[in-house]
């Protein structure tokens, strides 16, 4: 199928004073696995509710396969949605769970029987048929959950926080088969979290949002190493914030140290410079680094072992230290507290980002 799965254009949702999206234009394709990430509060569980039809925008025009859902109530939309609380009603059977919506709207006993046993294979829970909730797993309660919206059929599949009541291993495993099960069923799924791993884990592209606007859309590979804002850097795993001036073709760190990074700032316009730990490298003071990279000189603050690396805070003479992270290999030089070494980078590991 061509086209767009979900299109919203200029989609506002007010409540009261309070603008809780604020014009956001974003188009999701068919069968993309497509997640909405921020924090508590940055709208992206308004804007699914929006697309499911639980909350209707205050502006703009919100198009599910290119027909527009107005004031279209969740029934009469080609969604379902999944929720943290799975609300599995305990006294029936896994198949009964299921079947329950087919039944309700008078299917004929063939069909559910057919489409039960279908979705069941997918979610691999064809031998758990007559079992309770209570007699399963965390994660295999979730995949009842998923089989019980995925046998209406829907085209987009809506996901909020679906693997929130997991403890971390669980979610873990659960993200490799949520993506699988997508890969098998091939629909369009929308995926909200706060959860920085679950979505570059799991997504095609992710939407990061904040104070109700959407801030960038990308892959993950995108979002995590060519982010826009200081806010994504930041929100994005680990990052290190360099303050400094653009000043012809480099920048000039607050120490007068002139680094060999373009930005298309003015000379003299304050910029951030915005570097991940794992793209740093410490040599010792008279060790060749690499051709091209940059080098500062500094002494170790703080190391911190973390099992498969070690974190180093490195005083470089800036307000704060950087931090890097080197993998804990055998031919990987650990520095001790008070060591002097050299903080290296490629230059084009560097990002530029506006506030």
């Amino acid at each position: 199928m061509s086209g767009a799965a979900v299109e919203l254009a200029g989609v506002t949702k007010r409540f009261g004073e309070v603008t809780a999206v604020d014009a956001i234009d974003l188009t999701i394709g068919h069968g993309e696995f497509f997640s909405l990430l921020g924090p508590s509060g940055c709208g992206k569980t308004t804007t699914l509710r929006m697309i499911a039809g639980f909350e209707h925008p205050t502006e703009g025009s919100l198009r599910i396969n290119g027909e527009e859902m107005g004031l279209l109530p969740p029934n009469r939309r080609p969604v379902n949605t999944v929720f943290q609380s799975y609300a599995l009603f305990p006294h029936m059977t896994v198949y009964d769970n299921v079947a329950f919506g087919l039944q309700m709207r008078k299917l004929g006993s063939n069909e559910v029987a057919q489409r039960v046993e279908r979705v069941l294979d997918q979610v691999q829970l064809r031998q758990r048929a007559d079992a309770r909730p209570s007699q399963l797993s965390g994660g295999q309660r979730q995949r009842v959950a998923l089989a019980r919206a995925l046998v209406n059929e829907p085209e987009v599949l809506l996901l909020d926080e679906p693997l929130g009541a997991l403890d971390l291993k669980l979610r873990q495993s659960m993200q490799v088969e949520l993506k699988d099960l997508q890969e098998r069923v091939g629909i369009t799924f929308i995926y909200v979290t706060h959860d920085q791993e679950e979505a570059l884990t799991m997504s095609d592209r992710i939407g990061v949002m904040d104070a109700g606007n959407l801030l960038q859309v990308g892959t993950p590979e995108e979002i995590y190493e060519r982010p826009t804002s200081r806010f994504v850097a930041s929100f994005i795993g680990d990052i290190n914030f360099i303050d400094a001036v653009a000043a012809g073709g480099s920048v000039r760190l607050a120490s007068g140290v002139e680094l060999p990074i373009s930005t298309d700032q003015p000379d003299g316009s304050e910029v951030t410079l915005a570097l991940r730990p794992e793209r740093l490298e410490l040599f010792d003071l008279d060790e060749p680094i690499p051709d091209g990279h940059i080098r500062l000189n500094g002494k170790v603050s703080r190391r911190m072992y973390y099992g498969d690396s070690y974190f180093y805070d490195v005083d470089v003479g800036l307000p704060e230290p950087l931090e890097a992270r080197e993998e804990n290999r055998p031919d990987v030089e650990v520095y001790e507290v008070g060591e002097e070494a050299i903080v290296a980078w490629d230059p084009a590991a560097t990002n530029v980002v506006t506030d």
